[in-house]
């Protein structure tokens, strides 16, 4: 008698028994001969609800995961949430509720749907990082670096977010707006507290090539973002002022030149050194500070004179000072020496304000024409001793020569600013601080963290609630036992993803962050999923974290990821799926309709993990078909009464069943193509069609097809497998074998599956020799797949050589 196919029975069915034996329960020891496997991803903010890029992210971890354990590692593969942060915040504000509510109510939701998709994680690794079990050792940590001079306090220009009520760090004001509310963003003068992340940037930058498992995007990005610049700084002394004003510059070779200096509306000393009309000059900072370099480049030059001069130290002449439009503090010292005759945007400027130009640095070829800036090298002109010389010489004499005056000095310089930490807001990490009159600032001391939020605040929508809790504010000194006050900022919740990933070795642990041996014989994670959004803020923040760990001597390793995977995103009609464009697909609707496995499986056959993904109602479609033909098949096997005739398998076949092993294997373990994989054993299971029920090849062919659809679609596999007669449940079994022999012994012709958007429409019989170019016309030749794209617009030719072929159309 057949079975019916119902998903949401099948699916209850197995997490019950995952859970109840303990499957994915992996202990810390790791023995001699074990293979260990750390695998993790981005953890996410309970937002309360999964949509399908959720999905897409924990399929392709989980899916890995599956094959792993099957292939016989000790995987270790936790789930956790990033817990802190505004939204809770302002969820509190707009439900009259404390955001500890409204989180945990989120968190429980969220691992309802993750359970529900069959995500194979040790859940009693649970991390959460809003509970003070967690953010007490954030603050240790704080303590930490604050002893070693990691952390520091400064005062200094800040970016402000008026709606948050909070400092944002230079990454996350994106062109001018804040990257949570896209307001806009001013300048305010703020002491702040800051990590030191510069003191590794030049290790943070060099390591990179190291890091061969990452995608050179991201690599790409952090280089740039740290921005190393090889070059002096020169020191321009205000007159009738014992204050000097220090420029970084790659080009000392153009000193002579430097006619007027701008400074960054973030120049902190702007307003101490200015003695112009300050309200005007205010003004203009709050109009133009904020701007991305994008914005800077294409903006009209503004500026506005400060009302001062300073002294060019290589000719002492009185040059002006101004605040400029297109200066930014994320390069150099936040001041630089215009040279106009030989830059561009200095030239626009001195053209601008009627400010003088002269040419420094003459071409062979091409020089300063009063028309443009000529920003070659060249032989010095009117530069004293130093004229006829050639640039790259001149650079090193000019700079020889400041160093031996006391004017300036060698330097390497970063684009890249400590890490601003604090934050106006309640739902975060408080800062383990106290100030007292009699000592300072003093650290809370180890014994009494956490530090812990407090109950009785207001949640008004402005300021820092933890400013209107009078008892929380209010403590003793730890020093001197006097009255003191506590701090009232909170740490960037960055600061809990920096370093979550080691929390999960011991989550429990009541004593230490974690145990340093253990920690060291898991880490660093062997491979890490998650969004290429992150590739600044969060894997810039945790390799700079791991490195000060390792310096403190909590653990052995500098580099927190061996391997990368940035997955693309899931894209309905052209866009990014969000609630703001009313296109999201939820993980509830198509569980409902389709079950897990289906949904698992379209998100992983649709598209490779690392391109976006275009949601298709067809194609969820044709792979809930694909799992009903395989299921009719199981049930057809599993019915009939025939014993599998005896004799060796036929040659075809074999060759189908271990090239398809072998393909499926190679796509999962080397190159996450997913979509390829799955590709070959759709094709493996049209090519048991050719053997009756109760063969010997139906009956080894669906045991093999079952075994190799089992980390995609994890439920219904394990449910056929049990029917098939697996003696153990799918998840202990092993992963299937091929011959290399027996492919090689038996190869005739390729069989290459062409889809369009992402269905099966035909299969392609080649010989292996055939040209590329040939196998794509041939494709297209086919009646199967021509009805599907003649009198469609092409989007997209994907063709993954010998391997897969997909089409992906739209109708005119």
């Amino acid at each position: 008698m057949k079975k019916d196919f119902s998903h949401r029975e099948i699916e209850k069915k197995w997490q019950d028994i995952w859970e109840k034996k303990g499957v994915f329960r992996v202990s810390n020891r790791i023995g001699e001969r074990e293979k260990k496997y750390y695998l993790l991803e981005m953890f996410p903010y309970p937002s309360g609800e999964l949509h399908m890029g959720h999905v897409s992210n924990y399929a392709i971890g989980d899916t890995y995961a599956r094959y792993l354990r099957r292939n016989g590692y000790k995987l270790l593969y936790p789930m956790g949430y990033d817990a802190m942060g505004l939204p809770a915040e302002n969820a509190a504000i707009k439900k009259g509720i404390i955001p500890s509510e409204w989180i945990k109510k989120c968190i429980a939701n969220m691992m309802v749907q993750q359970r529900q998709l069959g995500l194979s994680y040790d859940w009693e690794r649970l991390v959460n990082t809003s509970e003070s079990e967690y953010y007490r050792w954030n603050q240790w940590i704080f303590i930490k670096f604050l002893e070693k001079g990691l952390a520091y306090k400064k005062k200094a220009a800040i970016n402000w977010c008026p709606s948050c009520g909070t400092t944002l760090a230079n990454e996350q004001v994106e062109n001018g707006k804040c990257w949570r509310c896209a307001s806009d963003v001013e300048i305010r003068i703020k002491e702040q507290w800051y990590f030191k992340i510069t003191e590794y940037a030049e290790e943070l930058l060099n390591d990179l090539d190291g890091l061969y498992g990452w995608p050179e995007a991201v690599k790409i990005q952090q280089r740039n973002w740290i921005g190393r610049s090889s070059g002096a700084i020169v020191r321009f002394k205000l007159e009738d002022s014992d204050y000097s004003i220090p420029v970084f510059t790659t080009r000392p070779d153009t000193l002579y030149g430097s006619t007027f200096l701008l400074l960054a509306p973030q120049h902190p000393e702007i307003m101490d050194i200015a003695s112009g009309n300050k309200e005007e000059i205010q003004r203009f900072i709050n109009e133009t500070a904020v701007t991305s370099i994008k914005e800077k480049e294409v903006k009209e030059k503004k500026g506005i004179y400060l009302g001062i001069n300073a002294v060019n130290p290589l000719n002492g002449r009185s040059i002006p000072v101004y605040i400029a439009n297109f200066v930014f503090m994320e390069y150099g010292t936040g001041a630089i020496m215009s040279v106009p005759a030989h830059d561009q945007r200095d030239f626009e400027f001195a053209k601008k304000y009627g400010l003088e130009i002269v040419e420094v640095i003459r071409g062979s070829d091409t020089k300063y024409d009063g028309t443009c800036a000529y920003e070659g090298p060249g032989k010095l002109i009117n530069s004293d001793k130093f004229s006829g010389m050639e640039s790259r010489q001149a650079i090193e004499e000019i700079t020889s020569y400041l160093e031996e005056t006391g004017k300036g000095a060698k330097s390497v310089q970063y684009k890249l600013r400590d890490w601003l930490i604090s934050r106006q807001r309640y739902w975060g990490t408080p800062i383990p601080v106290v100030y007292c009159e009699k000592c300072g600032i003093v650290p809370v001391k180890e014994c009494d963290l956490p530090v812990k939020l407090p109950g009785d605040v207001e949640f008004t929508g402005k300021g820092n609630p933890l400013e209107t809790s009078s008892g929380f504010r209010q403590t003793s000194c730890p020093e001197c036992g006097g009255t003191a006050s506590r701090e009232t900022d909170t740490m960037d919740t960055f600061v809990d993803s920096s370093w979550y990933f080691l929390r999960y070795i011991n989550p429990h642990t009541s004593d230490k962050p974690f145990k340093t041996e253990e920690v060291n014989s898991w880490l660093p994670v062997d491979q890490y999923i998650g969004g290429i959004e992150h590739a600044v803020l969060h894997l810039l923040y945790s390799r700079f974290f791991t490195r000060a760990l390792c310096d403190l001597g909590l653990v052995n390793f500098r580099e927190p990821f061996r391997n990368l995977l940035c997955q693309g995103m899931v894209v309905k009609d052209g866009s990014k799926m969000s609630k703001s464009r009313g296109n999201v697909v939820t993980a509830d609707e198509i569980n409902m309709k389709y079950g897990a496995d289906t949904a698992r499986l379209f998100i992983l056959f649709a598209s490779p993990p690392e391109k976006d993904l275009e949601w298709s109602d067809e194609g969820i479609n044709g792979c809930y078909r694909f799992l009903k033909k395989l299921w009719r098949m199981v049930q057809e096997e599993t019915d009939t009464a025939k014993k599998p005739d005896e004799g060796s398998p036929d040659d075809k076949f074999l060759h189908l069943l271990h090239n398809s092993v072998k393909s499926v294997t190679i796509d999962i373990s080397r190159d996450f193509h997913f979509n390829t994989a799955i590709a070959r054993i759709m094709e493996l299971v049209n090519g048991l069609r050719d053997y009756p029920p109760g063969s010997q090849e139906r009956r080894m062919g669906l045991k093999t097809a079952v075994n190799l659809i089992g980390p995609f679609s994890p439920h219904i596999a394990s449910e056929m497998w049990e029917l098939l007669g697996g003696e153990k449940i799918l998840d202990e079994e092993g992963w299937p074998e091929y011959d290399e022999k027996i492919i090689s012994r038996t190869r005739t012709v390729m069989e290459i599956p062409v889809t369009v958007n992402g269905k099966l429409r035909e299969k392609l019989l080649v010989s292996p020799d055939t040209p590329d170019a040939d196998i794509l016309k041939l494709a297209k030749e086919k009646e199967k797949v021509r009805q599907f794209i003649d009198g469609r617009k092409m989007i997209k030719e994907i063709y993954i050589p010998k391997k897969i072929i997909n089409f992906v159309v739209k109708e005119v």
